[in-house]
């Protein structure tokens, strides 16, 4: 019975328009294709990409010490949930002329557990709680 309550409850916000959070543990391992040109958290610095501390509400080409292109810098991208989840699924075809040559995550339970998991860090790289 706790069971079906519980399905019918998040079919209910899904059909809403609710949006369910995504995993934070989850968006770490998924952060694990990212690392490799990404770094997130105390300490983090930029690599081949930008460090992605204070993401959430942070404009593309904005973070301190990194080489952007033009096109990065005049996309006018403010980052949220929106607009990561449509650039991580295609980043060239979001932002062309990027330098990110990264693939793309089209799995959309992997985008939302990503999110979660880099909107937690505030600009100083400690999570929010």
């Amino acid at each position: 019975m706790l069971k079906g309550l519980i399905i019918s409850a998040i079919a209910l916000a899904a059909s809403s328009g609710i949006a369910v959070a995504g995993d934070v543990a989850a968006g770490q391992v998924v952060f694990k294709k990212c690392a490799p040109c990404h770094a997130v958290g105390e300490g983090a610095k930029n690599k081949v990409g930008p460090e992605l501390n204070g993401i959430d509400g942070r404009h593309s080409g904005e973070a301190p010490g990194y080489s952007y292109t033009p096109a990065n810098k005049d996309s006018g991208i403010v980052w949220s949930e929106a607009t990561f989840k449509e650039y991580i699924k295609d980043p060239r075809a979001k932002i062309p002329g990027t330098k990110m040559v990264f693939p793309g995550i089209k799995n959309e339970k992997e985008a939302d557990d990503l999110w979660s998991y880099l909107k937690q860090f505030g600009a100083d790289g400690k999570t929010q709680s």
